[in-house]
């Protein structure tokens, strides 16, 4: 380890641009966890998105388009379209206190979704990590139609 530390000044001198790449890398990936960690919602997998379900019975909210809706979704899922997502509805702002589900086709636009209820001051907001794609690929069951 003694003989890495010594030729280490020897190394960067030769090799600046890599050296600097390294300290790229490594500063995005702290970044991004530091972000990740206060971005005040959580990311689940499918099991724990059926742990949830199971134990806190969270509003589940589908935000997929109405064709992706009615061909797959979580049974009990809640339809509304990310265009007439709004965390002040009357409706929605009845759910503050309780844990809130986003699902989506990928998770992107249920990671926005989430970010506007977290703002909103939704204290238990989850997020289908991959969305309804991960879902599927765990192979749990889904629902068709509008019910």
């Amino acid at each position: 380890m003694s003989q890495i530390l010594h030729r280490l000044p020897e190394f960067l001198g030769h090799h600046p641009f890599l050296a600097l790449a390294f300290v790229g890398i490594v500063a995005a990936i702290i970044g991004n966890e530091i972000a990740r960690r206060f971005r005040g919602y959580r990311e689940l997998t499918p099991a724990a998105l059926t742990l949830l379900v199971n134990r806190e019975e969270p509003l589940l909210v589908d935000l997929s388009s109405d064709a992706d809706f009615e061909k797959s979704h979580i049974a009990g899922a809640r339809h509304v379209a990310m265009s007439q997502f709004d965390p002040e509805n009357k409706d929605l702002a009845k759910a503050r206190d309780l844990p809130v589900a986003l699902v989506c086709k990928t998770g992107a636009t249920s990671a926005q979704a989430a970010a506007r209820l977290v703002k909103a001051g939704f204290g238990k907001v989850y997020v289908l990590g991959g969305g309804m794609t991960a879902w599927r690929e765990a192979a749990l069951p889904t629902a068709k139609g509008r019910k």
